[in-house]
């Protein structure tokens, strides 16, 4: 589609945040140094040149805003992500950050921001409705919707009722952005349908259908135009590649298991539970190119056939070699799988604040630029 770009990195679909930005602003030792000492100077609001914990309030919050997290004491789990922040400055204790300290944990937390957007990039869209109009007027509009009518199945349903499953099934591409979102669904689809006056009784005929949802997909088109909707629009595709380049590279890996062995707890003999593995193969994920455990349900499906397969969660303790051995065979089939039937997955959510004002974490002062 034709999406207009918020920001000056652009694509043909709007902004892409790939990281390049964040990888340009730390790989510029004089540029980031100046953007650290300003960062340090807003923060240091006793002008004592350390950051105690609450000075770093801010900054955790910045860093959790950059990450798409709700505010502080939303969720249990965002709460967590923001305490796990917080440690990383302070390294557990009450102490206040020099400088030093504070550069260089920032430089980690970017980066590894950066590696995240550059593995699993994100178009920033805007919708305005021009976009759903053209796909009015295309000649596939018809054939499409009728495809989509077929697909509804509601013999009691009103008129009214196909038009919400139909916006439902329409994407970013024809221009509509998600319905299942409250704010879109309240603000632009509801009084969309509030406009259409006609009294339609089941059984609802695909003609009259087709007739009456163009008059509400142009209202909607209008409403998109009037309040203008920000969608940040990601597509992943998990064919195992990731895991192929993790296990071709044996020093990588050695160091990828042994990091994600590091904390794993042992008995007095050093030996593991193998319950441990799905703990384990989460903090490998990101090496290998697949997402957090839970965060896409169809890979989640991939892995639990897999570790059946391995009787991975039979609670079993095993040597660190033999654990290893069991980890690096779980990725073989795990890749083996998705190489065979390779997983897609589009994501589309809404942005409620203005990106420019949604974190300061980003927005060195004029004075910063080299």
């Amino acid at each position: 589609m034709e999406g207009k770009g918020i920001g000056t990195t652009k694509s043909g679909g709007g902004q892409v945040m790939d990281g390049s930005d964040i990888m340009e602003l730390v790989g510029n030792e004089q540029v980031f140094s100046n953007f650290v000492d300003h960062k340090f100077q807003e923060l240091d609001t006793d002008c004592d040149g350390k950051l105690s914990v609450s000075e770093l309030q801010p900054a955790v919050a910045d860093i959790g805003a950059a990450l798409g997290l709700p505010a502080r004491g939303s969720s249990p789990d965002s709460d967590h992500i923001y305490s796990e922040v917080l440690n990383e400055f302070t390294h557990g204790k009450q102490e206040k950050v020099s400088k030093t300290e504070f550069k260089g944990v920032l430089s980690d937390i970017l980066l590894g921001m950066a590696a995240g957007l550059k593995r699993d990039p994100v178009v920033i869209l805007r919708i305005d409705g021009e976009d759903l109009l053209e796909f009015i007027k295309c000649p596939i509009f018809e054939p499409e919707m009728v495809s989509i009518f077929l697909e509804i199945e509601l013999p009691d349903g009103s008129l009214q009722d196909y038009f919400v499953k139909a916006f439902e099934k329409l994407t970013v591409d024809q221009g509509m952005p998600p319905i299942a979102d409250t704010w879109v669904r309240s603000n632009i689809v509801e009084p969309a349908l509030q406009s259409f006056g006609g009294v339609h009784e089941p059984p609802i005929a695909q003609e009259e259908f087709l007739v009456e949802f163009k008059k509400v997909a142009e209202s909607v088109a209008q409403h998109l135009k009037e309040q203008p909707v920000i969608v940040a629009h990601s597509e992943n595709n998990f064919d195992g590649s990731g895991i192929k380049r993790l296990l071709s590279n044996n020093f990588e890996l050695d160091k990828t298991l042994d990091a994600a062995l590091k904390d794993a707890p042992k008995d007095h003999t050093g030996k593991m539970s193998k319950e441990y593995l799905r703990v384990a193969l989460d903090v490998v994920a990101p090496s290998a190119g697949l997402p957090p455990l839970g965060a896409v349900y169809l890979v989640d499906r991939v892995v639990t056939e897999v570790f059946k397969v391995f009787d991975a969660d039979d609670g079993k303790l095993v040597k660190e070699d033999e654990f290893k051995k069991i980890l690096t065979e779980i990725l073989w089939s795990i890749m083996l799988e998705l190489e065979d039937n390779p997983i897609s997955v589009s994501t589309n959510s809404v942005v409620h604040e203005p990106l420019a004002t949604s974190s300061t974490l980003l927005q060195p002062s004029s004075d910063n630029v080299a």
